[in-house]
C-alpha cells in the first residue's frame, strides 16, 4: 500500500470491485432478478439467508424502505449477526451439521418459493446443507458467495462441495480469500473488509431487477415506502394487507 490515504485506498479497493461485479456479474444478477420476479408472479414467498457478517446483506433486503415488501429473512438462532455472546459461538453453530435442516423444517419456506443464500466462503457446512435441502424442497436458491474460497480453501460439509455447487444462480461477489482489502508494512495483518459493502450492492441490484422486472410485466411490484415521509405508513399498510399471507416478518 503506497499512495494515498488508507481511506483513499479503501474505497478505490471497493470502487474496483464494485465496477467489477457490474460488469462481470451483470448477466446473473439479471438472471438472479428475473427468477425472484417469476417466483412473485407465481404466487411464491422470498427469503433471504446469512451467517454471521454474511447476514448483514440479507437484513439489507427485508422491510426496507424502497425494498420488496416479500422479502423474508430465513433466521438461524445464534447465527444472524454478532449478537450471540460469545461471538465465537455463531462461527461454531455454521459447521453444525444438520441445523440447516431443522430450521428449513420448521420454517414456512415451501416449494415454488426462492431463496437467497449469502455466504462469503460458501464452504461451511449451514449455508451448503441450507441450499441442499432447500432445492429437495422444490425451492429455487440464489447464491451469493465469492467463488475463490472453492479454488482456495476446502469445504468444511460432509460432502466436499460448496454452496455455489447447489444454487439455480450464483453471484460471485470477486472478494478475495481472507476479505480484507488493504496491507500495511506497519500492520502484521491485512485489513479492511469489503465484503459487506459489495454484497449488499449486488442484492440491492437484484432487487431493482426484480422490481423493474414485474413493471414490465404490468405488475405494480410490492415496494414499500419510509415511514419518515408523509403517507408511507399508509402505503405499507396497504401493501401489507395485501400481501399479508406472504410477509413473515410480524405477527
Amino acid at each position: 500500500m503506497s499512495d494515498g490515504t488508507p481511506a483513499d485506498l479503501f474505497f478505490d479497493a471497493a470502487i474496483g470491485l464494485l465496477r467489477r461485479v457490474r460488469e462481470e456479474e451483470a448477466g446473473t444478477i439479471g438472471a438472479a432478478g428475473t427468477l425472484l420476479a417469476d417466483t412473485v408472479e407465481a404466487g411464491g414467498r422470498l427469503f433471504a439467508f446469512g451467517a454471521g457478517h454474511s447476514s448483514l446483506a440479507a437484513q439489507d433486503v427485508v422491510y426496507r424502505a424502497g425494498g420488496l415488501a416479500l422479502m423474508n429473512l430465513l433466521a438461524v438462532p445464534g447465527v444472524v449477526g454478532v449478537d450471540v455472546t460469545p461471538a465465537t459461538l455463531g462461527s461454531a453453530l455454521e459447521r453444525v451439521d444438520g441445523l440447516a435442516s431443522a430450521v428449513l423444517d420448521t420454517s414456512p419456506i415451501r416449494a415454488g418459493d426462492a431463496l437467497v443464500i449469502i455466504s462469503l466462503s460458501g464452504r461451511n457446512a449451514l449455508p451448503v446443507e441450507m441450499a441442499l435441502n432447500a432445492r429437495a424442497l422444490g425451492v429455487k436458491v440464489i447464491g451469493v458467495t465469492s467463488v475463490a474460497y472453492a479454488a482456495q480453501t476446502k469445504s468444511r460439509h460432509a460432502s466436499g462441495t460448496f454452496l455455489k455447487d447447489h444454487c439455480d444462480i450464483v453471484l460471485d461477489s470477486k472478494i478475495a480469500v481472507g476479505d480484507a482489502e488493504l496491507t500495511l508494512d506497519t500492520i502484521p495483518s491485512p485489513f479492511a473488509p469489503a465484503s459487506t459493502v459489495v454484497t449488499s450492492a449486488l442484492m440491492q441490484a437484484v432487487m431493482a431487477t426484480t422490481a423493474a422486472t414485474l413493471a414490465d410485466r404490468g405488475i405494480e411490484p410490492p415496494l414499500l415506502r419510509s415511514g419518515n415521509v408523509d403517507g408511507g405508513h399508509d402505503w405499507n399498510g396497504r401493501v401489507m394487507t395485501e400481501y399479508g399471507d406472504r410477509i413473515f416478518y410480524r405477527h
